[in-house]
């Protein structure tokens, strides 16, 4: 079987928003970007505050954080997606519902809607990474921060978290590539992102195997540039002598 290949098409104009495919798919790109890094924000903080509170000796502080683990990571992920878009908005008071609904640009909607959803999936994962990195350091550690007076936040800021992330940075690393794959989800309800521009291309263009070949080396790129990004991340932070160091 021969393929046609005609990358010539990229640089063709585009019917319409007066620029070319390659303008559609790069603007998508950026929107991957973007929704990537917003997203990524809210689960590392969330998800690190999560993973905490399920190593506290505070049996219903701790089932807060249990209950946050299994509520989102057993709802797939594109239910969410529209329970955020779709839901979510007329819970929320009427004005400020109203104003999400109708003054609110759709594009805004659209990114705020998948941002939200992203993030909170997300700091799900990272939450049981952190709670692992956490649970994996040994006890004495703990024990040495609250005998020298800390208090039991101060030993988690000073000592256990610390530690904690040198342990996760490799799984994290696992979770920021999930989450960029993830955000293609993001297209069905309506996000013009990268994995949206490549259909539009398509319907418009009917060339299927250079849109898919380009939007997949885009993501492998992205995903390539956070994992150099996170290696060099590992080496700053890795200690002689601590777990998993050379």
């Amino acid at each position: 079987m021969s393929i046609d290949w005609n990358w010539g098409i990229f640089l063709q104009d585009a019917p319409f928003g007066n620029t070319t495919y390659l303008g559609w798919l790069w603007s998508g790109f950026q929107v991957t970007i973007a929704l990537s890094i917003c997203a990524w924000l809210i689960a590392f903080f969330l998800g690190s505050l999560l993973g905490i509170l399920r190593t506290v000796p505070n049996r219903f502080i701790a089932a807060i954080g249990t209950c946050y683990v299994e509520l989102f990571r057993n709802v797939p992920l594109i239910v969410q997606f529209f329970t955020w878009y779709l839901v979510v908005p007329e819970l929320l008071p009427e004005n400020i519902g109203m104003w999400f609904k109708a003054e609110l640009d759709p594009n805004i909607q659209f990114f705020v809607s998948s941002m939200v959803c992203l993030g909170l999936f997300t700091a799900a994962r990272v939450c049981e990474q952190v709670r692992a990195g956490i649970q994996s350091l040994p006890r004495g550690q703990k024990a040495a921060g609250l005998a020298m007076g800390l208090t039991l936040p101060q030993t988690y800021r000073y000592v256990l978290l610390p530690n904690a992330y040198r342990v996760v940075v490799p799984p994290l690393t696992s979770e920021m590539l999930n989450l960029v794959k993830n955000s293609a989800i993001a297209s069905t309800i309506g996000l013009v992102d990268m994995a949206a521009q490549a259909n539009k291309l398509l319907d418009y263009s009917a060339h299927a195997y250079e849109t898919f070949t380009a939007i997949t080396l885009a993501y492998i790129a992205i995903n390539a540039l956070i994992m150099f990004l996170m290696q060099l991340v590992e080496k700053k932070i890795r200690l002689p002598g601590s777990m998993g160091s050379k």
